[in-house]
């Protein structure tokens, strides 16, 4: 095979980081797995967008700060400018966490505080719309994720809700079958949420609907479940 041809088979892909211990986590085996070349945007380092065209996928990770920060992070004008044109441009995108919160907000969503901050493993039912259509496959009707916010966001016009949870109506939204946005992490190792509870600590107030640290990093079968979840959701993004 020409080098050419092995070039093509090579999926681009990029993504926006928040702060430095918000990474890939999970993700980045997964797109090593299919070959994919991989670039990235650390907005906490200085560093600035490339134009969309230089790459396919662009994936929005998560972070404390609030989508409204402008004062304390005023690359989130940028980066907001950034995510447009990439939706503007057909590319296909999922965000996570904050990065779902920009992206429903750049769709003219609003964004907002949810009623209550939600911290753990909590059970999130997937849409009948979701389970009807063929994302379906890659998410089950009921799972535990690992969640990890204090906002929320609205329905974008004439997206596809992922599901809900006990203490968050909407968890995510799908929207043209090349955006994905979802509240909640499939991608946090154990190590990465020990390293999450150690960076955040002051947000684990022992309310309603967040866990302890022993109680997130206990939970085994969640890790792998997740796992499982985002190794075909990265695929389906990928075909």
């Amino acid at each position: 095979m020409s080098k050419s041809a092995t070039q093509s088979k090579l999926k681009r892909v990029h993504y926006f980081q928040h702060v430095e211990f918000e990474g890939l986590g999970n993700i980045e085996p997964l797109l090593a797995a299919h070959n994919c070349q991989l670039q990235s945007t650390r907005w906490f380092a200085g560093e600035q967008a490339p134009e969309s065209d230089s790459y396919d996928l662009l994936i929005v990770m998560g972070g404390p700060m609030g989508i409204f920060d402008y004062n304390l992070y005023p690359w989130l004008t940028a980066e907001k400018l950034a995510l447009k044109a990439a939706i503007e441009a057909g590319k296909k995108v999922l965000g996570i966490c904050l990065g779902a919160q920009l992206i429903a907000d750049v769709l003219g969503a609003s964004v907002s505080k949810n009623a209550v901050r939600e911290i753990g493993w909590f059970a999130l039912q997937s849409s009948s719309e979701l389970q009807l259509s063929r994302w379906g496959k890659v998410f089950p009707a009921r799972f535990s994720p690992l969640h990890w916010h204090g906002d929320t966001f609205a329905i974008p016009l004439d997206a596809m809700p992922v599901g809900s949870s006990e203490a968050c109506a909407n968890q995510g939204f799908i929207l043209e079958d090349r955006i994905v946005a979802l509240q909640f992490h499939l991608e946090l190792a154990p190590s990465a949420v020990a390293t999450l509870c150690a960076a955040c600590a002051d947000e684990l107030d022992g309310s309603a609907y967040v866990q302890s640290p022993a109680k997130m990093l206990a939970a085994d079968s969640n890790f792998t479940a997740s796992e499982a979840i985002l190794r075909a959701l990265i695929a389906r993004l990928l075909c």
